[in-house]
């Protein structure tokens, strides 16, 4: 593992410290301009993040979803981070558990190396696409960041027949669902977040199918540790999910609908 994926590692669970202290209080919520919920743990989290990010590397830019919610924008021509400090602020509200932290690094425009840590589970996963893909736990970071169970994953081999399919705990569409009338579809199984992409990485689902709204912080983490375990991310048209998109029709950083597959 290298110094840079630890360091990554190490900013995750110091910010599920302050996630946790929160979710443990009646905290409260607001809503953004684009109608999508805040909360006082979402910012402080980032906070802990941009200090951990400028420590291991501060020369590379970091865009990071609440400080882009406030026009701080970086430069992103180079290598670059996509943070999103509380990835599914809806579940982290309903208390279900299936919130994350993602972190990810970019590089020529494809997430490179990404850490996705579920705070109220213990969940880690970790992918570097040059060295490979990892899962752990870390059952409570305010007490150690000590990770238990560390070992390697992949996705599994395609399926001769009914394909598992995993998608969105609050968001259903009819894209979708027509989407998959192309497959038989065994299991379908619903999870919240950045969790989606963990599940292929780790040979639980075969794919993902998302038509609606992403951005680049919500997907990169998991984009890279499912690259790194061996699987792929493609808009609709076949072609590879592009990262740095700054300058479109939509918003900054906004996805293109995408298909997530284990193969």
């Amino acid at each position: 593992m290298t110094d840079l994926l630890k360091g990554m590692i190490e900013a995750a669970l110091s910010a599920a410290e302050t996630i946790l202290d929160i979710y443990e209080t009646d905290f409260d919520v607001e809503i953004k301009g684009d109608a999508s919920p805040v909360t006082q743990a979402d910012k402080a989290a980032e906070a802990v993040i941009l200090k951990h990010l400028a420590q291991i590397a501060p020369d590379v830019p970091v865009v990071a979803e609440e400080a882009a919610a406030e026009g701080n924008i970086p430069d992103v021509d180079g290598d670059f981070f996509l943070v999103d400090p509380l990835d599914g602020t809806k579940e982290f509200i309903k208390k279900n558990g299936e919130f994350t932290v993602n972190i990810a690094l970019v590089r020529n425009n494809v997430p490179a190396v990404g850490v996705i840590y579920t705070p109220a589970k213990g969940w880690l996963y970790a992918g570097d696409v040059d060295a490979g893909c990892w899962q752990g736990d870390v059952a409570d970071p305010r007490i150690s960041h000590e990770i238990a169970n560390w070992r390697a994953i992949a996705v599994r081999k395609p399926a001769d027949g009914a394909v598992d399919v995993v998608g969105s705990r609050s968001h259903h569409t009819p894209e979708a669902e027509d989407y998959l009338k192309a497959f038989t579809v065994g299991d379908h199984k619903s999870i919240g977040s950045s969790l989606k992409f963990c599940l292929l990485a780790a040979g639980e689902a075969d794919i993902y199918p998302r038509f609606g709204r992403t951005m680049e912080w919500d997907t990169a983490a998991g984009d890279a540790i499912l690259s790194a375990a061996g699987g792929t991310v493609e808009t609709t048209d076949g072609k590879r999910l592009q990262y740095g998109k700054v300058v479109q029709d939509d918003a900054p950083f906004a996805n293109p609908f995408f298909i997530a597959k284990a193969t």
